[in-house]
């Protein structure tokens, strides 16, 4: 394993022991005027690990080792929504040892579903909460896979997984059921830590991105729906958690955990650094697009100083 690799593996092991910002991007989307809105407390675990958005400007937050679902309002107010059971003694979460909270989607009726590894059979899989509701799980994925970023295919009512630790993107039907091994491959893989993480749904296909091989990944939905060939759109982005597109095209914004950075990175593959923590990111983990902003989740791994939600507003499109 390389220095880098131990270095983000150590931080994020120790955050389980242990906002918005306001940013406009001029054209080449850098950012200025940044603005403090809320912090999280990191004292009762508030660790924001992925992210989706609700109609009126609140995001709902998975809280990566203390096993809840929260909504953060525009003025900053914490909301826990439902807290996961615990595993049972001696389970052990793949990788990270601890139980994880992962990717989390709203559905347009505002059923949201999120991914939860324990390590253990009964609980490891995707999770439903319909408004109102509680949270109970509708399809088991393996104990020994880590289960990280999910996205929704609407149109076609399909849940996919990212998973870490086995290198695949499951295929879920929204309603739930027995998963389907959608894609798989060495360019999913991890080496050395996590492979693929991030997951998105655009124009057409699947994309991910690879934290320990730093690329993003376009996988194409064939007629039929299965998985085409992988091609590969960016390198050089180790450490890349989740990403999200900024518009219709393919430039898209790439959160940089270890390295506490935000990359734009544009449809040939360039990427340029455009948020540090200067700007007031901690370890940033996911994003999700409104509109031209960008909200940002930050969950202070290795800082360990300022857990927080960040909005970016920007006008790179394409």
């Amino acid at each position: 394993m390389t220095t880098l690799m131990k270095r983000l593996r150590t931080g994020l092991l120790a955050s389980a022991v242990v906002t918005t910002i306001a940013v406009t991007t001029a054209s080449a989307a850098q950012p200025q005027n940044v603005r403090v809105i809320a912090h999280l407390d990191m004292a009762e675990g508030q660790r924001p690990e992925n992210i989706t958005l609700e109609p009126d400007g609140s995001a709902v937050v998975t809280f990566a080792y203390s096993r809840q679902i929260a909504r953060i309002t525009r003025d900053g107010k914490v909301r826990v929504l439902a807290t996961l059971p615990a595993p049972a003694a001696g389970s052990t979460t793949p990788a990270l040892s601890q139980p994880f909270l992962g990717g989390i989607v709203r559905a347009d009726d505002g059923t949201l579903y999120f991914l939860y590894a324990t390590g253990s059979s009964d609980l490891t899989g995707v999770w439903r909460m319909r408004t109102g509701g509680t949270a109970q799980r509708i399809a088991a994925l393996p104990a020994e896979g880590l289960p990280n970023g999910l996205a929704l295919d609407r149109s076609a009512r399909r849940l996919y997984v990212a998973d870490s630790v086995l290198g695949t993107v499951w295929r879920v039907p929204l309603t739930g059921g027995a998963p389907s091994r959608w894609s798989s491959g060495p360019e999913l893989a991890a080496a050395g830590f996590l492979g693929a993480n991030g997951i998105k749904v655009h124009r057409g296909s699947v994309w991910v991105s690879n934290l320990d091989q730093g690329t993003v990944l376009r996988i194409p939905v064939t007629r039929q729906g299965g998985a085409g060939s992988v091609e590969t759109r960016a390198t050089g982005l180790t450490n890349i958690d989740d990403f999200v597109f900024t518009g219709p095209g393919d430039t898209l914004m790439a959160a940089i955990n270890a390295d506490n950075a935000i990359d734009l990175v544009k449809p040939d593959g360039s990427h340029t650094v455009v948020l540090t923590g200067a700007d007031g990111i901690e370890n940033p983990t996911s994003l999700a697009l409104r509109g031209t902003t960008a909200y940002i989740a930050s969950g202070a791994y290795f800082t360990n100083h300022d857990p927080n939600l960040l909005t970016v507003r920007t006008t790179a499109r394409p």
